[in-house]
């Protein structure tokens, strides 16, 4: 389907079912709103998926990949072959979201979206839109077409994952100098100050931040990106891998299925994708707050409560797949537990 259509289909979250799951928890013998967050998020998923009790057995992380012509200004620490390398690890199973997904029993969708040059192996989404962004201070990162077709590749994987009984899906990208775009997509957005929401990255120098700060802010100074477009705003300044993001969530969302959202760039795709559907937003569970500056304020802007504060910045969906393992553990007594009635125990009652 695409863009329009998504966005059209993404329905109201069904409030029968979310009525049901609150029955439920309290009717489990578990002290009233003792799984807080995880609580929410339960009720949420049973909304979701139309049913009180949620299943999210069939689960996958997908991974854009994609390079940012940004790296010529000397913002990042390594060069830009490492997203090759990595995306063909992703592969082969060897990145540390392939591990941790392994252990949660969570399958590894990798996307080639915009590597810079041609990878390697037979589990890689084939979704080339063009041999990594253009040098964003320079020129547009890619043009609002190319942006487009991002978008729709997500969109299009959103549905192939929905036909082949997926649940619930992750998302997480790989992409040398993704921060430095997602810095540049959350100033434009945000109307804040590029200072305030750009961070080191995968470990940058003094010298090497302040190289990234000057790079963002000439970008934005010459492109002037629509804050009220954020097609505009990824075509001039953003990332192939935040395309196809936003294309996942506006799919996954017109699909009926949850998203459950990883770090700063995919909180920077999450907004993206809210402020061109609106909707979509109950079809989103944020995972943690990234060590990134971006994070805390991309995460207000979404109104999001995050379940993990760790100081994460990896990426790769890392976060998002940590918090299936917390959904997990939260269903088992949503589930399995005994009532109230049947363990001859007083039920709890709301606090006047």
């Amino acid at each position: 389907m695409e863009l329009h259509e998504a966005i059209r289909r993404v329905q109201p979250l069904c409030e029968e079912s979310m009525q049901a799951a609150r029955h439920r928890f309290t009717n489990i013998a578990i002290p009233l709103g003792s799984l807080g967050l995880l609580e929410d998020t339960i009720i949420q998923l049973a909304g979701i998926q139309r049913r009180a009790k949620p299943e999210i057995d069939r689960r996958a992380v997908v991974v854009f990949c994609a390079d940012n012509g940004v790296v010529a200004q000397g913002v990042t620490q390594c060069g830009q072959d490492v997203t090759a390398i990595v995306t063909e690890n992703l592969h082969r199973g060897q990145t540390t979201v392939c591990l941790m997904a392994k252990r949660a029993g969570v399958d590894v969708i990798p996307v080639d979206i915009g590597v810079a040059r041609d990878v390697e192996g037979d589990t890689i989404r084939r979704c080339k839109v063009m041999y990594g962004t253009n040098d964003m201070t320079c020129e547009p990162a890619m043009t609002r077409e190319q942006a487009i077709k991002a978008i729709q590749t997500g969109i299009d994987l959103a549905e192939k994952c929905k036909e082949n009984g997926y649940k619930l899906l992750c998302v997480g990208e790989m992409g040398i100098g993704n921060t430095t775009s997602t810095a540049a997509v959350t100033a434009a957005l945000l109307g804040l100050p590029v200072p305030e929401v750009t961070g080191r990255g995968a470990g940058l120098s003094s010298e090497g931040l302040l190289r990234k700060i000057a790079a963002i802010e000439t970008a934005l100074q010459l492109h002037q990106p629509d804050p009220n477009d954020p097609i505009d705003v990824v075509h001039k300044v953003g990332g192939l891998d935040i395309a196809g993001m936003i294309g996942l969530y506006i799919g996954g969302a017109a699909c009926g299925l949850p998203v459950v959202v990883d770090g700063v760039i995919a909180c920077a795709a999450a907004l993206c994708a809210v402020r061109l559907c609106p909707a979509a937003r109950d079809y989103f569970i944020i995972s943690h707050q990234s060590a990134e500056p971006a994070g805390e304020k991309l995460l207000h802007a979404l109104d999001a409560r995050p379940f993990i504060s760790a100081g994460m910045r990896l990426g790769e969906g890392t976060g998002a797949v940590a918090t299936v393992a917390l959904l997990d553990l939260a269903l088992a007594p949503y589930l399995g537990m005994v009532s109230f009635e049947e363990t001859n125990i007083e039920a709890y009652q709301p606090l006047t």
